[in-house]
């Protein structure tokens, strides 16, 4: 019997290599919720004891690579645009439009974008890429208004409505949306012909990641603050004091303290002493006066 072909296998160099792998479980894509809906049940593969889902990463590559081939089709990068309304996903969503060239709405969007003509920011875009459907679902409602395709990352309790292509991964961690961006805009230029495929891109993953704007702050002011510390070398003595313009203070001579000796104390007489101790002592009714004296 002949084996049934899998029309659906990546070519040898478009398959995910061990160095992607580590990368996915490090930033926990694979991380599911305890809610799946029904339409992304395919995606799952196992349920831990405590109730949550893990996606599996073969399904999310090859989603990943068939969202960048629609990507890569598009002859004018201008005709897509990324959106996330979810602040873990707007610095990413930013990052891949800039390496890549699409629009980006990082932010609230705002209603009427694809649909109303008489707004100002009024566009008709070609492709639809959204981070979370259920926090984006006003663009998506909008996109089928238009009959616009929408690529999507998916969570297992995200909705599928209007959905074309779900990329199935972690789209609450800052780190997952941002290795899922990172990956996505790296396939692209791979298949544009930008970056071959043996050689790494320059861009680090990091980049694509959320940044707290108060933790930044709070050190760019610890770096201002003086350093109060006391000095690893001990303490030296006070310093003197920086002459002025034009003057010069005098080198006093340092005074060297002498210590006075003192001499040594004087030899105290040794009194003879007899084996009579008794006879050392005086008697009732005698003079006390010679003992004093020799003392």
């Amino acid at each position: 019997m002949s084996k049934k072909k899998d029309t659906n296998a990546l070519p040898a160099c478009m398959k995910m290599t061990e160095d992607d792998v580590q990368k996915m479980l490090s930033c926990q894509v694979h991380m599911g919720t305890h809610k799946a809906e029904n339409t992304m049940m395919p995606y799952v593969f196992a349920r831990r004891m405590d109730g949550v889902h893990i996606l599996n990463l073969q399904k999310t590559w090859e989603k990943l690579v068939f969202a960048a081939r629609i990507i890569a089709s598009i002859e004018n990068p201008q005709d897509i645009v990324v959106i996330s309304a979810r602040p873990y996903g707007q610095r990413a969503a930013l990052k891949f439009a800039k390496h890549i060239g699409v629009q980006a709405i990082a932010g609230r969007f705002t209603p009427g974008t694809f649909t109303n003509q008489i707004q100002k920011k009024f566009i008709e875009p070609r492709l639809l890429i959204v981070t979370d459907p259920r926090t984006d679902h006003q663009a998506v409602v909008e996109s089928s208004y238009c009959n616009l395709p929408v690529i999507a990352l998916c969570d297992t309790d995200s909705p599928l409505n209007y959905v074309d292509v779900a990329i199935p991964c972690n789209n609450k961690g800052r780190t997952a949306i941002g290795l899922m961006y990172w990956m996505l805009a790296r396939e692209v230029l791979r298949l544009r012909g930008v970056l071959p495929r043996t050689e790494k891109w320059d861009v680090m993953p990091d980049l694509f990641f959320y940044r707290d704007p108060d933790e930044q702050e709070h050190k760019e002011e610890a770096a201002k603050r003086p350093d109060f510390r006391r000095p690893t070398g001990g303490y030296q003595g006070r310093q003197p004091r920086a002459p002025r313009d034009g003057q010069q203070h005098p080198q006093q001579p340092t005074a060297q303290v002498v210590m006075p000796v003192q001499p040594p104390p004087a030899a105290v007489a040794q009194q003879p002493h007899s084996d009579e101790w008794a006879s050392d002592i005086p008697l009732v009714g005698e003079d006390w006066g010679h003992l004093a004296a020799a003392q």
